[in-house]
């Protein structure tokens, strides 16, 4: 599981660098992302524009991820594609994050630390 990090002033943006997040690496994505953003700042924003599959597992790891974020932090997804996009509707996890079109959207207006 390849995660990139790009750090802003205000948020910290993960870019998923793999095609699936599935159940072979659904408990290495959400170790990562706890060590990557443990006290970091208030929003996190998880770019998944690579990403084309996402099984339950991994579901079950983005909303780990996001619950295991400290109690002033939030985890904000962008650049979902059609099939990402169509799990998070039918699980109604839409409604739970915040969803960019694309991290170009989620990071406008941050300056780059």
């Amino acid at each position: 599981m390849n995660l990139e990090i790009d750090h802003y002033a205000d948020a910290v943006l993960v870019s998923v660098d793999d095609s699936r997040i599935d159940a072979s690496v659904a408990i290495q994505f959400k170790d990562s992302m706890r060590a990557l953003t443990s006290g970091g700042p208030k929003r996190v924003i998880l770019n998944m524009e690579k990403v084309d599959f996402l099984d339950s597992s991994g579901l079950g790891a983005v909303v780990a991820a996001m619950k295991q974020l400290d109690a002033n932090q939030t985890l904000e997804l962008a650049g979902l594609t059609e099939n990402v996009a169509k799990v998070f509707r039918l699980t109604r996890l839409d409604a739970v994050f915040t969803i960019h079109q694309n991290a170009s959207d989620a990071v406008a207006g941050l300056a780059d630390v």
